[in-house]
């Protein structure tokens, strides 16, 4: 494969990456964070997923907007590829960000009734996002710099009547999230945890939009906020914080009464 464009080696603190990773290349966020960065300095990005059409008509967006984009057949659930996928990649020269936004919202209702729909659910927002973070973890540790983002949820904090399948998964991302932040301080590497509240898109297509919604654009200003940061932790919209922190304390009895 043909060497991209030569890049900076260390982006710094403060500064955005100018080579990008997307794990989930057709999610409408982080399309949005890369756009948002292409604006500003990235040069060089990877769009990897399983629908080849999908991910070569975005990648077509993004060199409109000046970038070299390569697409990267990945699949969130194919964890024994991960390693060999992720490595053609770090092949290439120094990766910036790993922006991991793969995730399967289910529907609630019918997975309860369907339990292979709910694994199918947990492999992908947890089994294979376990997988995707220790290898691009262990690349950007090799590499000695560079930001790993991932996608979790508000949904994390606490299960819902309406989503607690779908917020198990991310519970436990978000957790493990946490974990692997702690474990890599000091080396050099990166981790930021993104915990959006319900983002309009077409995955929420439909169904009803609750209060402190926000946008993929949303979520992308906060994404660079939080590498220009180096923030751990990133809320969307930042009053979330307070609300779930409260939901969280709320007595049990009293929670599961709520409209949630």
């Amino acid at each position: 494969m043909a060497r991209l464009v030569p890049r900076l080696t260390d982006p710094g603190p403060g500064r955005l990456p100018r080579s990008v990773l997307v794990l989930g290349g057709t999610s409408e966020i982080a399309l949005a964070t890369v756009r948002r960065l292409i604006a500003r300095r990235t040069r060089t990005v990877w769009l990897a997923g399983r629908s080849a059409p999908a991910l070569d008509a975005e990648a077509a967006r993004l060199r409109a907007l000046g970038a070299e984009v390569r697409t990267v057949a990945f699949d969130a659930l194919d964890c024994g590829a991960h390693e060999s996928v992720l490595g053609k990649v770090f092949a290439e020269g120094p990766v910036d960000l790993v922006l991991l936004a793969f995730g399967v919202l289910g529907d609630q209702a019918y997975d309860e009734r369907e339990p292979l729909n709910a694994v199918h659910v947990a492999q992908t927002n947890y089994s294979g996002a376990v997988s995707a973070s220790l290898v691009a973890a262990r690349a950007l540790q090799n590499q000695g710099h560079g930001s790993l983002a991932v996608l979790s949820a508000a949904a994390a904090e606490r299960a819902r009547r309406t989503d607690f399948i779908y917020g198990s998964s991310k519970a436990g991302l978000d957790t493990f999230t946490q974990g692997l932040g702690d474990a890599l301080y000091g080396t050099g590497v990166h981790v930021m945890l993104v915990r959006p509240a319900f983002v309009t898109s077409r995955a929420t297509a439909g169904r009803a939009v609750p209060p402190l919604a926000s946008t993929p654009g949303e979520v992308a200003t906060a994404v660079e906020l939080g590498l220009r940061r180096h923030s751990e932790t990133v809320w969307v919209p930042g009053a979330l914080r307070v609300v779930t922190t409260a939901l969280r304390h709320l007595p049990r009895g009293l929670y599961r009464r709520l409209p949630l």
